[in-house]
C-alpha cells in the first residue's frame, strides 16, 4: 500500500510507512506502548485496521478515550462502558475519505469497543485515542452523525483546504483530544503558514503532540503513484526537528513539537490527513503560533478566492 521515501534527519523515529507499525489486527499502532514505540511519545495514540468482508475487531481502551473514524466503508460499532451499559452505532461511512464527513463514534476511558465491517468488499477504520485521566468520571458515549460534523473551508488560492471538525470542543464533550479531517486539493498547501503549538501559554498557545495520518487519490488515470509531501521542523535549537517526508495512502507522520507545515498535494494528486492532538494542559483548545517568517501570508488571503473544487462541494 505503500512505498516510501524520507529524506529528514528524524524521519526513522517520526516517519511511519503503512504496515511498518502493525500489531495484531492493526496495520497501524501508534501508541507509548506498542511494539515499535515512538521516542517521548505520551498523549495520543492512533491504530488503523484494513480488513476484506465481514470482518470484526476488538480494542479494550484501558485509560484512553476513543474516536472511531470509518476511512471506507461501513461499520457497526458495539461499545460496553466501563460501568457497564452497552450502545450500538451504525456507521454508514463512505466509500472513499474524499467523499465528505462520516459519523463517527466516541467512547470514554475504560471502554470495551468491537467493529465489524459491514461493507461487501475492502474497509478501513480509524481509532484515535489518548489518555483520559482529566475527568474524575468517563466522558458519554456519543453518536455523531455526518450531518453533525462541521465543514470549514480555511485559507484561500492555492492554501484552500477543507477542515471537518467532527472532534473539536464545539462539537464533541471529550477529555484530551482534538480530532479533524483535511482534505487539500491536487496542487495546493495546507498546515500553512507552518505553526507550532508546543506551549503552555494561556490563551495564546496550547502544547499538543500531533498525529497525520494520510491518504492519496491521484487525479488522473495515468498517475499510478499518487504522493503528498509533509514538513516538521524545530522550533528552537534546545528542541531540534527535522522531517521531511514523502507520503502516500496509509502512511503516518508524527509532530512531538515544533513548526510544521506545509502538508503539500502533488499536482496531480488530492491529499487527505485525519489529525489527532492531545497535551498534558488543563485547556482541550487548538491554539497555535504561527512560524513568524511566514506568519505574512494569512494577511493575503482576504484578496483572493477559496479554490472553486472546494466551494463547489459545499453547494
Amino acid at each position: 500500500m505503500s512505498t516510501h521515501t524520507g529524506l529528514g534527519v528524524d524521519n526513522p523515529d517520526f516517519v511511519r510507512p503503512w504496515g511498518s507499525s502493525a500489531e495484531g489486527a492493526f496495520q497501524v499502532v501508534i501508541a507509548p506502548t506498542s511494539a515499535a514505540p515512538v521516542p517521548g511519545w505520551v498523549h495520543t495514540t492512533l491504530r488503523v485496521a484494513a480488513v476484506e468482508g465481514e470482518e470484526t475487531l476488538e480494542h479494550v481502551a484501558g485509560e484512553e478515550e476513543t474516536l472511531v473514524v470509518p476511512l471506507a466503508g461501513s461499520w457497526r460499532v458495539e461499545v460496553t462502558d466501563a460501568d457497564g451499559s452497552t450502545h450500538t452505532a451504525d456507521l454508514p461511512g463512505r466509500a472513499t475519505v474524499f467523499d465528505g464527513p462520516t459519523d463517527v463514534v466516541y467512547a470514554g476511558r475504560g471502554s470495551t469497543l468491537r467493529l465489524a465491517s459491514t461493507t461487501d468488499g475492502p474497509a478501513r477504520v480509524a481509532l484515535c485515542g489518548a489518555p483520559a485521566t482529566k475527568s474524575a468520571a468517563p466522558k458519554p458515549f456519543r453518536h455523531i452523525t455526518a450531518g453533525e460534523v462541521p465543514v470549514e473551508l480555511r485559507g484561500a488560492g492555492q492554501a484552500s483546504r477543507e477542515v471537518r471538525n467532527m472532534g473539536l470542543p464545539d462539537v464533541l464533550d471529550a477529555d484530551s483530544f482534538l480530532v479533524c479531517e483535511v482534505i487539500t486539493p491536487a496542487g495546493n498547501w495546507s498546515s500553512w503558514p507552518p505553526h507550532k503549538h508546543d506551549e503552555e501559554r494561556p490563551g495564546e498557545e496550547t502544547e499538543l503532540e500531533e498525529i497525520y495520518y494520510l491518504e492519496t487519490r491521484a487525479t488522473d488515470v495515468r498517475n499510478t503513484d499518487p504522493v503528498g509531501y509533509l514538513r516538521a521542523y524545530g522550533s528552537s535549537s534546545e528542541r531540534p526537528l527535522d522531517v521531511l517526508s514523502e507520503v502516500r495512502t496509509g502512511d503516518v507522520v508524527l509532530v512531538p513539537h515544533g513548526w510544521h507545515g506545509p502538508a503539500v498535494a502533488a499536482p496531480d494528486a488530492d491529499l487527505y490527513y485525519l489529525n489527532v492532538m492531545a497535551g498534558p494542559g488543563p485547556e482541550r483548545a487548538w491554539r497555535i503560533c504561527d512560524d513568524p517568517a511566514h506568519a505574512w501570508v494569512r494577511d493575503s488571503w482576504a484578496a483572493e478566492p477559496v479554490d472553486p473544487r472546494l466551494t463547489k462541494g459545499q453547494q
